[in-house]
């Protein structure tokens, strides 16, 4: 099967071929045909396969085959809307449309919290036909009656699970109340949790359901691998790692901002280019350390869940958990980040005796065991025994953490894309605060715009063509 084959429009063809693919991955092959049909549509596979593209072609499609119509003062409606859950995945959707778009005339914006309004609203006053955004930042614009939502035709929630899991449904529930009833809605993620079907089946209307793999399998072409590590010789094992192996592009994830500045510390006094990327981070830092990661640049990328979804680069050789998440999904999202269109990659995680119960926790969630392979001169001391693993106010020990922890939550939180504060002290992209047992996931106690969010769980944003890439 071609990109030929699936009733694309040649503007969309070209644009396909000029960016060098000519076979659509799975999800692609079965996405495309049933968005073009019209109806409702739930779309899952692994990371990397081209989700992205399976919802944008179609929809550029649908609103190709029918031109938009100018109002009284000759400004666009927005005809479609993206939802996603961070600014960095908002501003690859929205790239993803423009390349694949470039010769259909069709315009687009991303809008997201963290820079300011009025370039926006300039933008949105001269007309869109299809809208990335975040949710806070959306309903913001529409509180200032900026933008209109009265026109849509599809919507489309990117990364649903997040979305839905916990959080955002507030803001989803506004959003649905001021678009129109007859639309195409479309929600494509990674991973569905039978809870995520149970809602997404009250928003959709007889939804058609593709899942290509799995749910919850992390990618073949990834190589996983354990190294088990005494608790205070992690930094030292990572510059060994990064050095002896002579690692050029490396994304290391930590669980909360402090320990990812702390380790970037310890990066650069080793001499390794380093640079942190998380929610307290100014925006302007955000997409300058991206960038840099991005043109190989910046040795060493280390980041929190912010970019588990809204990182997306070709041939990314080496993620590192230098801590384990204490939520196996994000793992999968973790790691998802190599291994990309075909392409092989590497994930490695440290691991000390206290996150032993993440581990088992991730490995019944994925199914496989992982290899355990200990580094010589960093065996973890024999004497070491488990310690409570601090999360914000939140403290876990071990026999807690057997069970990982569902979400942080507690406090409010601070302005962010992704979902409200967690916990205590409020993080704005789900590190920091308090927390409770996963036995009990806690519901937000306020609405979440995009961060600001009255307590709610902590943040899981930010996940191509897979072949055309997102």
């Amino acid at each position: 099967m071609t990109f030929d084959t699936l009733g694309l429009a040649e503007p969309l063809l070209r644009a396909v071929h000029e960016a060098g693919y000519t076979t659509p991955t799975p999800i692609q092959a079965q996405a495309i045909p049933a968005v073009l049909s019209g109806g409702d549509v739930m779309g899952g596979a692994q990371t990397g396969t081209g989700k992205t593209a399976g919802f944008v072609l179609p929809l550029l499609q649908r609103l190709m085959d029918k031109p938009g119509v100018r109002d009284q003062r000759g400004k666009l409606p927005i005809r479609a809307l993206i939802l996603t859950p961070t600014r960095e995945l908002a501003a690859q959707v929205e790239e993803s449309v423009r390349t694949y778009g470039k010769h259909a005339k069709l315009s687009s914006m991303v809008m997201f919290g963290g820079v300011g309004m009025q370039p926006q609203i300039d933008k949105l006053r001269r007309g869109v036909d299809i809208l990335v955004a975040t949710p806070g930042r959306l309903l913001d614009h529409h509180g200032q009656r900026t933008l209109d939502l009265s026109h849509v035709e599809i919507f489309v929630l990117d990364e649903a699970d997040r979305m839905l899991d916990m959080g955002f449904i507030h803001d989803i529930k506004k959003v649905l109340a001021v678009l129109p009833q007859k639309k195409q809605s479309l929600l494509f993620s990674a991973t569905f949790s039978d809870e995520v079907k149970a809602i997404a089946d009250r928003l959709l209307n007889a939804p058609v359901l593709i899942e290509v793999a799995r749910r919850n399998q992390t990618a073949e072409l990834i190589a996983q691998k354990v190294h088990p590590v005494g608790r205070e010789m992690k930094k030292d094992l990572l510059v060994h790692l990064v050095k002896d192996n002579d690692w050029h592009q490396v994304l290391v994830f930590t669980r909360m901002k402090h320990g990812a500045n702390r380790l970037v510390e310890h990066l650069l006094k080793h001499d390794i280019t380093a640079m942190a990327i998380h929610g307290n981070k100014s925006q302007t830092a955000r997409t300058k350390a991206l960038a840099d990661f991005k043109k190989g640049d910046l040795q060493v990328l280390v980041a929190t869940d912010i970019a588990a979804r809204g990182i997306d680069i070709d041939q990314l050789p080496h993620v590192v958990n230098f801590e384990l998440p204490n939520v196996p999904e994000d793992y999968v999202h973790r790691i998802g980040r190599t291994g990309r269109a075909g392409t092989k990659g590497e994930a490695i995680s440290l691991v000390c005796v206290d996150e032993n119960g993440f581990l088992r926790d991730i490995e019944r969630l994925t199914k496989i065991e992982i290899p355990k392979e200990i580094v010589p001169g960093f065996a973890p001391p024999a004497h070491e025994k488990p310690e409570p693993i601090v999360l914000g106010r939140m403290v876990i020990g071990e026999g807690a953490a057997r069970g990982g922890m569902r979400r942080s939550s507690g406090g409010g939180g601070h302005r962010g894309d992704s979902r409200g504060g967690s916990g205590g002290g409020g993080g704005n992209n789900g590190n920091g605060g308090g927390g409770s047992h996963r036995q009990a996931p806690p519901r937000p106690q306020g609405p979440s715009r995009d961060g600001r969010s009255g307590g709610g769980g902590g943040g899981r944003p930010p996940s191509r063509l897979g072949s055309p890439k997102r």
